[in-house]
């Protein structure tokens, strides 16, 4: 089935979709990111699930987000949650600074009423964030998940409170290092992708421009623990054009990440777990705009899949050298890959009731 976008501005007033979810009524819910014209909008589009019609928009009342992105719902708290990318008008010709101060980018997780489909709260994560992935806790009975926040090197825990609202705290933060060579002079990780474990002990995400992957224990979700790290590329890789002149976190600079003889351009992306939890596999596509600002030797040599195999026990990450997908050896040229689904489900996209 095909949803042609006319269908989403004729019955929605709505462009650019997103991410989906589906519902227990069976009906598919699709978060947008904007207008026909490039402005963001954080509106919702509903399809019937068998087939695939554009029912109209999910959201209700007059107040609307300025910025749509991801979501996640949780019924049995009344709750959807949903983050803020930034303006298709900005974004969708590479990444300038200069659009965060003009407002162009988010800053907020939205909370809204899961019954009455309106719009309660706003939770500032503070001005230049670009909160991206969220995710709850996969426990159904959990009030409470996190958020990773892409300028900003962030990941924020929400949670209900006592009085029933909802409220957030950073619990993570990566630290930008100072570079020569780059765009500006203080390069971020660029959180673009977090995912947690069937099991919710660990939290996984990606730094997209610092290269590495990072695996958290969050048995105590207040005090997330970093038990496995894993560089797979980058911009910081040595050798390269970006000198790193201040690190907080690294002795020096890691070594290009090389497997079967190839190294490989760009830096982890989206994730996918197992889930058995013991095999995480990583793309390096973020979006092709900004693949070509940041990696453009991308668009010439395709992405690849890469599986990381886990340490479950104590924690742990080794990229795993005999496994490698190269679209660049796709037989109608390179191709940036880029989500990974699961036919049976995933970490992901899973929601129990």
């Amino acid at each position: 089935q095909v949803v042609e976008p006319t269908e989403l501005f004729r019955k929605g007033n709505v462009a650019h979709p997103h991410n989906s979810h589906c519902l227990g009524s069976g009906d598919v819910l699709v978060s947008c990111l904007g207008d026909l014209d490039g402005n963001g909008k954080g509106s919702f589009i509903l399809l019937d699930g068998e087939t695939f019609e554009v029912k109209g928009n999910w959201e209700k009342g007059e107040k609307v987000p300025s910025f749509g992105y991801d979501f996640w719902y949780q019924p049995r708290h009344n709750v959807l949650m949903s983050t803020e990318w930034g303006a298709l008008k900005a974004l969708r010709d590479g990444f300038d600074p200069a659009d965060v101060e003009k407002g162009l980018y988010g800053r907020h997780v939205n909370v809204w009423d899961w019954s009455s489909h309106t719009l309660l709260q706003a939770l500032d994560l503070g001005k230049g964030s670009i909160p991206l992935e969220i995710r709850f806790l996969h426990e159904p009975s959990a009030a409470e998940g996190f958020v990773g926040c892409a300028l900003s090197g962030a990941v924020h825990r929400f949670y209900k409170t006592q009085e029933g609202d909802w409220a957030e705290e950073k619990v993570i933060e990566v630290p930008s290092k100072k570079v020569q060579g780059w765009l500006l002079p203080d390069m971020p990780g660029l959180i673009t992708d977090i995912l947690i474990s069937l099991d919710d002990r660990f939290l996984y995400f990606s730094n997209w421009l610092h290269g590495d992957v990072r695996q958290y224990d969050i048995s105590d979700t207040r005090h997330p623990k970093l038990v496995g790290q894993v560089f797979l590329g980058g911009s910081i890789s040595r050798g390269g054009p970006v000198t790193v002149l201040e690190d907080k976190e690294l002795q020096c600079q890691p070594e290009p990440f090389v497997i079967q003889g190839k190294k490989v351009p760009g830096g982890p992306q989206m994730l996918q777990l197992s889930l058995d939890g013991k095999r995480l596999y990583v793309t390096s596509s973020l979006y092709s705009s900004w693949d070509k600002q940041f990696y453009p030797e991308l668009l010439r040599e395709g992405t690849v899949l890469l599986q990381v195999d886990v340490d479950t026990e104590r924690g742990g990450l080794r990229a795993n050298q005999n496994f490698l997908v190269d679209f660049g050896k796709e037989p109608d040229g390179p191709a940036l890959a880029h989500e990974m689904r699961y036919p049976g489900g995933d970490c992901t996209s899973d929601i129990w009731l």
